[in-house]
């Protein structure tokens, strides 16, 4: 992947222009390499995500935590952790104070999947790493959080 200009082949109005455009051009792109790099697990990006969290929790959570959590902040949670239930890499149990909440969990098949994924996710990162230096990466997240204010 080159500059911006040339890779959609377009001129820009000036420069706040120019760092949205690649901006959204940079995070498909992102997510596209993400989602090529999951594909072979069977799991989508909005699903790892959920994997993600119930990892770093390390036992029961509240779904509503693992909402909370998401990168992405579409309203279909439920529906990602009942195929992640259907594949035996979550836990799923209703509390018995309040039958509307609903605890999640991940299972030893959920916790070897991740550690597939990591080993896969860190040669990614090696090759990372040659190319933005963590002064630089620094520097692009400051400008990001920023940006959303």
């Amino acid at each position: 992947m080159g500059k911006i200009d040339s890779e959609i082949k377009s001129k820009f109005v000036n420069d706040q222009h120019r760092f949205v455009t690649n901006l959204v051009f940079t995070a498909n792109w992102v997510n596209n390499y993400f989602v090529d790099h999951i594909k072979p697990f069977g799991i989508s990006p909005q699903q790892f995500n959920i994997l993600r969290i119930l990892k770093a929790s390390g036992d029961w959570i509240p779904m509503s935590d693992v909402k909370d959590g998401l990168l992405d902040k579409a309203p279909n949670a439920t529906r990602l952790a009942d195929k992640l239930l259907s594949k035996k890499l979550i836990d799923r149990n209703r509390s018995d104070l309040d039958r509307r909440k609903v605890y999640v969990r991940i299972t030893k098949k959920g916790l070897e999947l991740m550690e597939e994924i990591n080993k896969k996710e860190s040669l990614i990162q090696e090759a990372l790493d040659t190319r933005i230096t963590a002064k630089d990466a620094k520097y692009v997240s400051e400008v990001l959080d920023k940006f959303r204010g």
